[in-house]
């Protein structure tokens, strides 16, 4: 059943909704569908699926009037299945557009409308299922009865449409209108009188289809019926089960035992023994975090919209002089999906080139192919350009942050509720956690904030003595417990040392884990769980292409499904290393902050620790399209 249709502007103006329906949505749907999807530029998907806190799941589905800038958006359970729906969105679409004004704000008379177009709609769906099942009873279904020798010559259809059925004893086969025999036999070729007993088979006719080791086995053994208290051994269960042997290691004459290789020193405070580390006592120089990046306006646009131009002239149909010249000047009258095929594709590969994820580009594309779908072309203005246009401007949607990331705003507020600032940093193995780490620590130092480091990786060699390092560099303290420790409980204590000495900030390293090693993202899943920090970082390099979005989803989703929380948290912001070492393929960033909805809070672009920026998006986006 349909729960809810609602037409409205793209500036939020509700026109109209289907009072007969009148079902009270639980949770918002609606407006979570225009925050995650519609304003993010996921428009191109086919539908949406919300999750209502309880027991209710919706899905949404949706279209535009780009020229008249309208919305019309039905929600409907998801268990329903509800095959009306893309056409209903299209006549009333097509209805609604006939009758808009955008002088009125109450259209009372389309109720009547709605009811005959969803009726209509409805009447044809029911037709459809009527239709069907009459044209799969039609058929002529042929079973061979049991100690049959074979088809008959002519019966080729039913020999190319036999499945394979290894190891489905007793379900019989599947016949073309989906019913299944449950007492079928299948006759291969030369192997005339194999039966099945009870609906096992033995045998089957695939026209090639056959398991040829086991077609010779059978072969040289012979073929016997089969019963149902026989019993099939292979030679691999022949032999009664043992004890498994584990291999011990090898001792040698004279030899000392195994000691265990753990040799951190635990050390209390910023440790001094070690006079060799440079300490970083005065200022390295101000953070790049606090510095202006200043962009270079060269007139380079003029040249880009050119070079798509020619880009899409080999697609697109060749036109006369005087008619692309009047259609410049007069405008065309509706951009149609054909038309943007060229200037779309051209931008795809472009995106590409820069390191974009194939499926985001792929998606972003979509999306803009959309929202341009059915508007007038303005005139002196070419389609390429127009194009161009549209995907800048959903670049820079994307990458701008919907909430405030001004983490020192932050560590303010939790300074007044006498609490410390938890920030975990988490990623794959290698990306420069504890570096950016440090990096991080450095800039906070820069604005008088007091900072302790948890060393919760206690599962790579040398991550402990790595974070101690940076620790006496900059002078700072650091909470170490060794290794083979809980990492949870590491950072549990760390945050309550740091509330008992006065530390604003705590700065949590963690252990590198790829995103498919179920036992360390437990472990991550349970630290933040039980530590519930202020804000999570995902540390991710620049260099990733196809690979950022694995990352980013997968992540997020153990994080969801490995917590004991019914609320998860999931990534919170980016951390983006080794920026200085990609020149212009910048991609990974639009990659990562459009699988995750997470903003890049911090960029990493060198070795030293001053170098740390913010990410510069109007730049980001000049260069994804140069």
């Amino acid at each position: 059943m349909l729960e809810q249709l609602l037409i409205f502007t793209r500036g939020g103006l509700i026109l109209w909704t289907c009072k007969e329906l009148g079902n009270a949505l639980k949770g918002s749907p609606i407006d979570t569908l225009i925050r995650s999807c519609l304003l993010e530029e996921r428009s191109g998907a086919a539908s949406y699926n919300y999750d209502a806190p309880g027991a209710a799941s919706y899905t949404l589905k949706w279209t535009f009037h780009n020229e008249l800038g309208l919305v019309f958006v039905a929600v409907y359970q998801r268990i329903l299945h509800l095959l009306y729906v893309d056409e209903l969105l299209a006549m009333v679409k097509r209805d609604f557009s006939a009758i808009y004004d955008p002088k009125r704000v109450e259209y009372f008379d389309f109720d009547e409308t709605f009811r005959q177009l969803r009726k209509e709609a409805e009447a044809r769906v029911e037709e459809l299922r009527k239709v069907k099942p009459l044209g799969n009873d039609g058929r002529k279904q042929q079973v061979v009865k049991k100690g049959s020798g074979g088809f008959d010559g002519g019966n080729k259809k039913n020999k190319s449409d036999a499945k394979e059925a290894d190891g489905d004893d007793g379900k019989g086969t599947k016949l073309e209108n989906g019913h299944t025999n449950g007492n079928h036999i299948v006759v291969g070729e030369g192997n005339r009188g194999m039966g099945l007993a009870n609906g096992k088979e033995n045998a089957r006719s695939n026209n090639g289809a056959f398991d040829v080791s086991k077609l010779q086995k059978l072969k040289s053994k012979g073929v016997k019926k089969t019963t149902d208290t026989s019993v099939v051994v292979s030679k691999g269960s022949k032999a009664d089960p043992k004890k498994k042997v584990t291999k011990k290691n090898r001792v040698w004459d004279d030899s000392p035992k195994d000691a265990k290789l753990d040799f951190t020193n635990p050390v209390e405070g910023n440790g001094n023994e070690n006079e060799n580390i440079q300490v970083v006592t005065a200022n390295q120089g101000e953070s790049m975090m606090d510095q202006e990046e200043i962009i270079s306006s060269d007139s380079e646009e003029d040249e880009e919209d050119e070079e798509v131009g020619k880009d899409s002239k080999p697609d697109a149909k060749k036109k006369g002089w005087f008619s692309s010249m009047f259609q410049s000047i007069a405008g065309k009258a509706n951009l149609e999906k054909a038309d943007l095929e060229p200037a779309l594709k051209a931008l795809k590969d472009r995106l590409m080139t820069k390191n974009v994820a194939e499926e985001i580009a792929e998606k972003l594309c979509e999306s803009v192919a959309a929202s341009l779908e059915g508007k007038k072309l303005a005139s002196f203005t070419r389609i390429s350009s127009t194009v161009q246009a549209a995907m800048e401007e959903a670049l820079v949607r994307i990458l701008t942050p919907r909430r405030s990331i001004d983490i020192l705003r932050d560590v303010h507020a939790a300074k007044e509720q006498r609490k410390p600032y938890v920030v975990v940093f988490v990623g794959v193995n290698g990306v420069g956690k504890s570096t950016n780490l440090a990096k991080v620590a450095y800039w906070l130092l820069q604005h008088k904030v007091s900072v302790m480091m948890a060393a919760c990786d206690t599962f790579r060699s040398g991550a402990v003595e790595q974070l101690r390092t940076h620790a006496r560099r900059l002078q700072i303290p650091i909470f170490e417990k060794g290794y083979e420790k809980d990492p949870a409980v590491v950072a549990k204590e760390a945050i309550q040392e740091a509330a008992r000495n006065g530390s604003e900030v705590v700065l949590v390293d963690t252990a590198g884990r790829m995103q498919d090693n179920e036992p360390l993202m437990r472990a991550l899943s349970k630290l933040i769980y039980l530590n519930n920090p202020d804000l999570v970082l995902f540390v991710g390099e620049a260099l990733v292409g196809n690979d950022a979005v694995d990352q980013l989803s997968k992540f997020n989703q153990k994080l969801a499904d490995l917590s004991a929380s019914p609320n998860p948290r999931l990534i919170d912001g980016i951390l983006l290393t080794k920026f200085d070492t990609i020149d212009d393929k910048v991609g990974a960033a639009l990659s990562m902050v459009y699988i995750s909805g997470s903003p890049v809070m911090f960029v990493g672009c060198g070795q030293s620790y001053t170098d740390l920026k913010k990410l510069n998006v109007k730049a980001i986006v000049k260069t994804l399209l140069k």
